[in-house]
């Protein structure tokens, strides 16, 4: 009776703890624009159970991200409306489309770019904590998605995505001012997160990077002969 016992005790702690840290791992979304460094120490835990816990949270962060940079700094994001075949409806399917596209890929391969740069500078971190790095580094910018554009949605309407218009002068420089600055921000978080991942020092952090800029080329280079 008690040997029967044991495993549904076992999978009942093992599910408390899994919804435990899924809720952690939500919250933590928010605390990495606060206090980064316990978000980024937290990754050093790569359990399967702390993985899986994390996983909805770092893709959820990789689509908005990625949106957020199509519809930010894509040049052909301010000509979506010159079509006249196309509306609003049909340029937010194209918006989440492109952006979910970039994003994933660069969960994947931007992922393994940032893992082997890190291995370039000995880490012992795996490829799993390296995505869910590079995710939770993008904080800054999926907010700016949630933040930055509904504000000049609101100020400029279908003229942010049509030539010329009413975004046209010093108030469009001044949104894709702040929209760098969130970009900037995220930059600046994977630096300051691979440096506490690994205990590692700020010079050795950003040599790491240097490795992985290295190895996004490489990849780059290897997709393209490979499409050819």
């Amino acid at each position: 009776m008690g040997t029967e016992a044991q495993p549904a005790q076992d999978t009942e702690a093992a599910r408390d703890e899994e919804s435990r840290l899924q809720r952690e791992w939500w919250l933590r979304v928010l605390m990495t624009l606060q206090a980064p460094r316990y978000v980024f120490e937290a990754l050093r835990d790569d359990r399967d159970i702390a993985a899986a816990a994390r996983q909805e949270p770092a893709l959820a962060l990789t689509l908005l991200s990625g949106i957020a940079a199509v519809i930010s700094f894509s040049p052909t994001t301010r000509t979506l409306l010159d079509n006249v075949e196309r509306d609003g409806p049909v340029v937010a399917v194209l918006l989440f489309l492109a952006g979910g596209s970039y994003g994933l890929a660069a969960y994947w391969v931007g992922g393994g770019a940032l893992f082997l740069g890190m291995r370039g500078a000995k880490t012992e971190a795996s490829y799993r904590q390296a995505r869910h790095l590079l995710a939770y580094s993008l904080t800054p910018l999926a907010v700016s998605l949630l933040t930055v554009w509904p504000v000049r949605l609101v100020a400029f309407g279908g003229d942010n995505f049509r030539t010329g218009g009413a975004d046209d002068g010093i108030a469009n420089w001044i949104f894709t001012g702040v929209e760098f600055v969130f970009l900037a921000w995220s930059l600046g978080m994977l630096v300051y997160g691979v440096q506490k991942l690994n205990g590692w020092t700020l010079v050795r952090a950003i040599g790491a990077l240097l490795y992985t800029a290295i190895a996004t080329v490489c990849l780059a280079l290897l997709i393209i002969l490979v499409g050819l």
